[in-house]
């Protein structure tokens, strides 16, 4: 963990923000709305809370971290770039043929990508094998797991969760990026999760309930997980806005994989701009 503090944890956030936008728009192709919601988040755990080290990605010792709804790698490139994985002018490769960035994390391409994920529903069950084998191994590695609430809707999700609980991981904290929206519309209408907070909480989860686009919720929150060693995984219900921090994007399934033109990236840039001067 760095000693990292919550004001330089949302400058980073707008900067990674920033990149989002920025490589969308020149590939013309991805997932903002996604991405943005999921910036705060992704941010606490690459700058300030994960055991990594860039120049060994492969390192036996780190955390690990899956993002198991993968269309919204361009945060994960936005921050494997910045903490020096790979030269950020890679970024303006997003999507091209050859390119080791492409739609979906594929760990044999990209450095510090722990496992390639894109198929929804199948990124924890890759979390929670992880989290065995660091207990089986006498390992203290944690195992950092994003999924979406769409793809909570894939029954591969809940087996999952009943083996995490069997095996006690508590090295196993899930994060539920809860902006209630997928690509075809508003969650609920489309597949009710119905209180799927509690569901975590059913299936043996401490479960966390927060605002996942507030920083200082977000870094309390692990900080108290951190401290936690009951043999019980854990589960952050995150409660966000897709498209967090663009005004045209924020609550707009339309923006689930949609690159903005040339006015709308100017627009978005500025604005980000304009929050990060307001810091």
């Amino acid at each position: 963990m760095k000693n990292v503090s919550v004001l330089d944890l949302k400058k980073q956030c707008i900067d990674l923000k920033k990149k989002v936008i920025d490589m969308v728009y020149k590939a013309q192709s991805g997932h903002p709305g996604g991405s943005l919601s999921a910036a705060d988040f992704v941010t606490a755990l690459y700058f300030k809370e994960m055991k990594i080290d860039p120049e060994n990605p492969n390192w036996p010792e780190r955390d690990r971290f899956v993002l198991s709804k993968g269309h919204v790698c361009p945060i994960q490139y936005a921050a494997l770039a910045t903490r020096g994985y790979f030269d950020e002018a890679v970024l303006d490769t997003l999507r091209q043929e050859g390119s080791i960035l492409q739609g979906h994390p594929d760990m044999k391409k990209c450095p510090g990508i722990d496992i390639s994920t894109g198929s929804l529903g199948q990124g924890l069950a890759c979390g929670v094998g992880m989290g065995i084998v660091a207990k089986q191994d006498n390992m203290d590695y944690r195992v950092f797991v994003v999924v979406g609430d769409g793809e909570c809707q894939e029954g591969e999700i809940w087996e999952a969760a009943q083996t995490a609980y069997k095996y006690q991981l508590d090295n196993l904290v899930v994060f539920v990026d809860n902006n209630n929206l997928q690509i075809d519309g508003i969650t609920d209408e489309v597949m009710p999760n119905i209180h799927l907070g509690k569901k975590f909480e059913a299936f043996g989860f401490d479960m966390y309930e927060i605002n996942g686009n507030d920083m200082q919720q977000i870094v309390d929150t692990l900080d108290r997980i951190r401290m936690t060693k009951n043999g019980k995984p854990k589960c952050i219900f995150a409660n966000t806005v897709k498209g967090k921090g663009v005004s045209y994007m924020e609550n707009q399934c339309g923006w689930h994989g949609v690159a903005p033109n040339d006015e709308q990236y100017a627009q978005a840039m500025k604005e980000l701009d304009e929050q990060l001067q307001a810091l």
